[in-house]
């Protein structure tokens, strides 16, 4: 197969930034489960938010001057009485959100799929507070997004039903536009369907959804995601003169895909779509979408993550990446001002808290809205009290999560706790889903103390599944613990004095937390944990410290 010329030139222009020393960026821009990215630039400030699901809080916000240094200013969901998770599993709740900026004002429209559907919040400074949810009882999808006309007209585009409710095939959806009115805050005018099916509905194409809308000199771009969200997924390309005109589709869609490649190639990214368009203040475009990193086949644990590529134009078209051709790892900075890449949301970063605030640093998520006992900071550690709540059901159990963000990392805590009780435990999670863990505690068993690993039991049958125990003794003033993935393994330890770590568990099924086998949205978190299993205590586990590693270099 011929390589495209935009690939050759792209191949080319890496190959000269590395020989004259031009600064790059790694890809994945956010590593980890950080999916459904949407992107605005207010001045020279980029604003950057994605999916959540059911963790609390909910849509986090990034900043950065240079779209490379990305730094988490909130989330826009952080009070339990601005949205409910209650019931939801872990890939419920907070799906695609799209942030937007106009005439003073941040909006983000999303959908929670729990309960409420479609709604926006408003905030006059990206950091919060948001306001509460605006329901749109008229918006019957998901996938909205906000477009500001020049004319002082807004918009909603979101993903919806076929026509008349009527599937033509498997995956049959359509992208529909309403008016939005910004002062009475309701939607008006016709539901209008802007796409049937997709770029070429002849050849069936599946799950048409994403969009965003653009008007850039003087033309519409609709642009979305086409395909599912798995190998084949894809983003698409239509425009049209004015938004009374039918949209006509671009011929060589779509414009961002990587399902045609070799899967059997080098350190390849997969998934690639539902993207985004942002312009510099120089005139150049970059597209933010989802992909992944699989570790071998379509088996991946860090969910769908945030990429970046430039953005070129071809015939009045945008081109994110051409086909036939790989979303590189590597890209030069869009600023030549930069002058250094430290972000600590891609490649090897470090991340450590010694818990020493009294607020939970914005990176940690909880299960689901969180009860007032939830946490609480005291002399200089995270106190978890125990709840009789499992992970394994769909409510708010006693869980501080950190997403997994490289194929080969490590997580490591200081834990105090001491119990009488076996029904009692505390400890760290590798957590996947209600269904798909693996749990490395502190507990005890016939009078002694022992640290445990358990599987979680796929079917919920019976209890989860003891995979190794060692006994550890009396007395012991803490614990530390620590879980290590290399891709598809998973190895789990203890230390009973500072870095004297011991070997629990080596080369544990790291499959079982791929969303291959767990299915969902999500991608894998590491927890600080503590339960009861059902039966009421007052007992409290006490984390000192967290520390997250990447070692993928």
């Amino acid at each position: 197969m011929k390589r495209p010329i935009f690939s050759i030139f792209f191949v080319c222009m890496l190959i000269f930034s590395a020989a004259h020393g031009q600064l790059t960026y790694n890809n994945p821009i956010l590593g980890g489960f950080y999916p459904d990215p949407s992107i605005c630039r207010v001045g020279d400030e980029y604003y950057l938010v994605n999916s959540s699901f059911e963790y609390f809080p909910g849509l986090p916000i990034m900043q950065s001057k240079d779209l490379v240094n990305w730094v988490q200013i909130g989330n826009a969901m952080n009070r339990n009485e601005q949205f409910s998770l209650a019931g939801g599993r872990v890939s419920q709740g907070l799906f695609a959100p799209t942030i937007r900026y106009h005439e003073g004002i941040f909006y983000i429209i999303c959908t929670n799929v729990t309960k409420g559907g479609n709604f926006i919040i408003t905030a006059t400074d990206p950091k919060g507070p948001w306001s509460d949810p605006i329901y749109l009882p008229e918006v019957n999808g998901i996938d909205p997004s906000l477009f500001f006309d020049d004319d002082g007209r807004t918009y909603i585009t979101y993903n919806s039903v076929p026509p008349d409710n009527q599937s033509l095939y498997n995956g049959h959806r359509t992208i529909r536009l309403i008016e939005y009115d910004v002062q009475r805050q309701k939607t008006i005018g016709e539901n209008k369907i802007i796409v049937n099916g997709g770029s070429d509905i002849s050849k069936h194409p599946v799950w048409i959804e994403g969009p965003h809308l653009y008007k850039i000199k003087g033309l519409y771009y609709l642009m979305c995601a086409e395909g599912g969200t798995a190998e084949a997924h894809s983003e698409v390309i239509f425009r049209s003169k004015n938004l009374s005109d039918s949209f006509v589709a671009y011929k060589d869609n779509p414009i961002l895909t990587q399902r045609d490649l070799n899967p059997s190639r080098a350190n390849p990214i997969t998934c690639t779509g539902h993207a985004d368009l942002v312009e510099t203040p120089g005139g150049k475009w970059y597209a933010v979408f989802l992909g992944c990193r699989p570790y071998i086949g379509d088996y991946f644990n860090t969910g769908r993550e945030t990429f970046m590529v430039p953005v070129t134009w071809k015939d009045g078209w945008p081109i994110i990446v051409p086909s036939g051709s790989e979303v590189a790892r590597q890209y030069p900075v869009p600023y030549s001002s930069t002058k250094k890449v430290e972000s600590k949301f891609s490649g090897d970063f470090l991340f450590a808290d010694d818990f020493s605030s009294s607020n939970l640093n914005f990176r940690f998520v909880m299960l689901r809205n969180p009860t007032a006992d939830l946490y609480k900071f005291h002399n200089g550690k995270l106190e978890l009290p125990l709840k009789p709540v499992t992970v394994a059901q769909f409510d708010n159990p006693a869980f501080i999560g950190f997403r997994q963000s490289n194929l080969v990392c490590s997580a490591k805590t200081r834990l105090f706790f001491n119990t009488t009780k076996e029904n009692e435990s505390a400890g760290l999670l590798i957590f996947q889903s209600e269904s798909h863990y693996y749990y490395l505690c502190k507990s005890v068993k016939n009078n002694e103390d022992v640290v445990e690993l358990f599987k979680s039991v796929t079917d919920k049958s019976g209890k989860d599944e003891l995979i190794a125990s060692v006994n550890i003794g009396a007395d012991r003033n803490y614990i530390d613990l620590k879980i290590s993935a290399d891709k598809d393994k998973y190895s789990f330890y203890y230390s009973t004095g500072a870095n004297k770590w011991k070997l629990l568990k080596a080369d544990v099924n790291g499959k079982f937390l791929s969303t291959k086998e767990a299915g969902g949205f999500v991608g894998s978190m590491f927890g600080l944990y503590g339960t009861s299993n059902g039966i009421p205590s007052v007992n409290v586990a006490k984390f000192d410290w967290f520390e997250y590693k990447g070692e993928d270099i």
